[in-house]
């Protein structure tokens, strides 16, 4: 199994940037895919981004793509969400998730799941 703990949400301003990472416990973090995903107020949580194993693969959300950037330290047990050009649609609480070997961008494949962590873009 592996523990997640997200950390770096915040109050931004629309335009800002801000940088999101998960830590991971365990010895086994290289053998996880990793994903990030959001729910805002009143809708159902979505898929963000996602990294395989190595971290030489990387998919994002159309409503991403461009402004967002997953990355992963197998080193450090961690994976990073940088987040630019932020906008008030991007308010929500951000989690970071974890399955065993392949990316995917469906929430249900994915076992282990952080506590979240609150980003709010204002206008």
């Amino acid at each position: 199994q592996v523990q997640l703990v997200e950390s770096g949400g915040g109050l931004v301003q629309a335009g800002g940037s801000l940088r999101l990472s998960c830590a991971a416990s365990g010895r086994t973090f290289s053998t996880y895919a990793m994903g990030w995903f959001r729910q805002a107020p009143g809708k159902e949580r979505e898929f963000v981004a996602s990294v395989n194993r190595s971290g030489g693969s990387t998919y994002y959300a159309d409503s991403v793509k461009g402004r967002f950037t997953i990355s992963r330290d197998n080193a450090k047990n961690t994976v990073d969400l940088q987040m630019n050009s932020l906008k008030p649609e991007d308010t929500a609480v951000y989690y970071c998730a974890a399955k065993r070997y392949t990316t995917s961008n469906s929430q249900n494949t994915y076992p282990y799941w952080g506590q979240g962590t609150q980003v709010t873009v204002s206008s």
